[in-house]
C-alpha cells in the first residue's frame, strides 16, 4: 500500500440550514449533500446552494444517472430529484448502521459502518450480492473507472483508500491532515473527490491521484 498526503483543493461551507454534511453525491452538474432533514444540491465551483429537497438524509448519498437514493434511519430511499418525490425504497443492509454510498455497474454499494464493510446490493430488491471487508471505518463509497474508493474516519485521522473490489485489499490511502474528517465521499469521474466533512458541515474537494502516481 502506498501513502501520501491527501492534496484539498477547496473548502466550502458551511451552508445554510446544514448542520452536517452525512453524505455527498454528483449528478454531473451539481454535488448532492445528506444534510439531516434536507438534501441539497451545490455548485462544486462556487459552493452556491441551487436548490434542497426537504426529505430525510442521515447517511449515504447516491446517483443512478435518473435518481437520487438516500439513506434515512434503516432505509434506502430513490427519490426523484426534480420533484423530491419518493418513488420506492429498500431496506439499507446495515439495518441503521450504513454510511456512505455510490451507484456503479448497476449496483448500489453501501458502506456498513462500524462493522468495516462494504455491500454491493440489487438497488430493486436490496439483496446483497458481495460483501468486502475492510480494518477501517467506512464513512464514504464511491467508484470512477474502475476503482473503488472509500473513506475512513477513525478518531483524529481521515483517509481516502482506493481497494481491491473482490478482496478488500488496499492499493492507496490519501491521508487528510490531523481533525479532518469524511463523512460521505463521490468522484466526478475525473480529477475530484468531493469529501463530506461531518460536523464541521464543510465540503472539501480532493485532487485524485492520476493513474500510475498512487500505485
Amino acid at each position: 500500500m502506498k501513502r501520501q498526503a491527501a492534496e484539498i483543493i477547496r473548502e466550502q461551507g458551511p451552508f445554510p440550514g446544514i448542520a452536517q454534511v452525512h453524505g455527498v453525491s454528483y449528478d454531473g452538474r451539481a454535488v448532492w449533500i445528506a444534510g439531516g432533514d434536507r438534501l441539497a444540491a451545490l455548485d462544486p465551483d462556487s459552493g452556491e446552494m441551487q436548490r434542497a429537497l426537504d426529505v430525510a438524509a442521515h447517511a449515504g448519498t447516491a446517483f443512478d444517472g435518473a435518481h437520487l437514493y438516500q439513506i434515512a434511519e434503516d432505509r434506502i430511499r430513490k427519490i426523484d430529484p426534480h420533484s423530491g418525490r419518493v418513488v420506492a425504497t429498500i431496506p439499507a443492509p446495515g439495518g441503521g448502521g450504513d454510511s456512505g454510498m455510490a451507484w456503479a455497474e448497476g449496483s448500489l454499494w453501501v458502506g456498513q459502518y462500524r462493522e468495516r464493510k462494504i455491500h454491493q446490493i440489487d438497488p430493486d430488491s436490496g439483496a446483497i450480492l458481495r460483501t468486502i471487508e475492510s480494518n477501517r471505518f467506512v464513512t464514504g463509497v464511491t467508484w470512477v473507472d474502475g476503482e473503488l474508493w472509500h473513506g475512513t474516519w477513525e478518531g483524529e485521522q481521515s483517509e481516502l483508500r482506493r481497494i481491491d473490489p473482490r478482496s478488500g485489499e488496499v492499493y492507496d490511502a490519501l491521508e487528510l491532515p490531523p481533525g479532518v474528517g469524511v463523512s460521505g465521499l463521490e468522484s466526478d469521474g475525473g480529477e475530484r473527490f468531493f469529501c463530506g466533512g461531518g460536523n464541521s458541515g464543510k465540503l472539501r474537494t480532493v485532487r485524485r491521484p492520476k493513474r500510475g502516481a498512487a500505485s
